[in-house]
């Protein structure tokens, strides 16, 4: 049994298994012990994209000086994860019917294989090295009552991912599918999912809308962000109106979260990048309101919401407030923070490297 208070010097091969990039990697002591490899993923052929899988971690292992104990990645789900059986997904149609992709790897590499989904391994990353850990050593360093054990990890990127970790453990759930948030409604198109709006294509989607164009002639989002800034020609008032649409669909989708959870909540992936033009809709709708049948108005949610992203917010989250009140019946004070609040802010660190962070703590903690 590994001691506790040792250093855990173990080498686990991880992997990022998205539609248009596979990444590979090695990670020790949470540290990326080699640059990443990147292979097309042959996302439709069964048989090429099997073989690539294998290929990469060969190639991993070959610049190893040191044998891995073990293979921990990320492939998109819905799957079967604690027997690594993948099942029919959108981005990978090769897949469908369910593929033993697990059972696969161990029998060829001869070593334990852990697979899970990025959302996930992205908030478990973040919770061991990443945004969580910083967040409570500057909570510490302020001398601030609270501490946050909870966070919900959230990519925004090809899809909408979600992972939540509850008292330092990672949510999975009985069906593989704990913490999954695309299944959640469209608050602007109650016909939809959450996806309609929260991902890449459903921004060039609702660009295309609102600027009269066919989505044949839109870029990405990057080239939409671009516009809405001013920096590219275009519709600029379509873009910004797509980035809006895109916060108020977002901020009631983690308002659900957080009414579940109650955690701190980190964005990664690429349109995390944009987090200044749709992060005033999303919390314009965090903090919106609900009308009761008397006229009277009550908070969305019973927390204070706090941007990390501002300095002034940030500052005010950390600082936190102190109050002294008497204990009935016993000649005692005690000091505590009256007011409930929950943080919100982007990741500092590469979504790839926090996935792989998070493969990598997830295999040690179950070898």
């Amino acid at each position: 049994m590994q001691n506790p208070n040792s250093i855990d010097n173990r080498i686990v091969m991880t992997l990022d298994a998205g539609g248009t990039n596979f990444i590979f990697s090695a990670i020790k002591e949470n540290e990326p012990i080699i640059d990443p490899i990147r292979f097309e993923p042959h996302a439709n052929k069964l048989e090429k994209c099997l073989k690539t899988i294998i290929k990469g971690f060969e190639v991993v292992k070959e610049k190893l000086i040191e044998a891995p104990a073990a293979i921990s990645f990320a492939f998109p789900g819905p799957a079967d994860y604690p027997n690594g059986i993948i099942g029919n997904l959108p981005n990978f149609p090769a897949f469908s019917g369910g593929v033993a992709l697990g059972p696969m790897l161990e029998h060829h590499f001869k070593i334990p294989v852990f697979i899970n989904n990025d959302g996930n391994l992205f908030a478990y990353g973040e919770s061991k090295k990443g945004f969580l850990r910083e967040l409570n050593q500057d909570l510490e360093r302020a001398k601030s009552l609270k501490k946050f054990k909870n966070l919900i990890g959230i990519t925004l990127g090809t899809g909408f991912g979600v992972g939540i970790i509850n008292n330092g453990q990672l949510i999975i759930g009985d069906n593989s599918n704990g913490g999954e948030g695309w299944p959640m409604r469209d608050i602007l198109n109650t016909n939809s999912y959450v996806e309609e709006h929260i991902s890449r294509e459903g921004i060039r989607r609702s660009y295309a809308n609102k600027s009269g164009l066919d989505l044949k002639e839109v870029g990405s989002p990057v080239d939409i962000y671009l516009i809405a800034k001013g920096a590219q020609e275009g519709n600029k008032q379509a873009a910004l109106e797509t980035f809006e649409d895109f916060g108020t669909v977002l901020g009631e989708a983690i308002a659900n979260l957080i009414a579940i959870v109650d955690g701190i909540v980190v964005f990664g992936g690429g349109i995390s990048k944009a987090f200044d033009l749709f992060s005033p809709s999303m919390f314009k709708q965090l903090r919106s309101s609900y009308i009761l049948p008397n006229g009277n108005a009550i908070d969305r949610l019973p927390q204070q919401i706090f941007n990390l992203q501002d300095p002034n917010e940030r500052n005010s989250f950390l600082k936190g407030v102190k109050k002294e009140i008497e204990v009935p019946g016993a000649d005692k004070k005690l000091t505590y923070e009256p007011y409930f609040k929950i943080g919100i802010g982007v990741s500092k660190y590469d979504t790839a490297q926090m996935i792989a962070i998070g493969a990598y703590n997830l295999a040690l903690n179950r070898l």
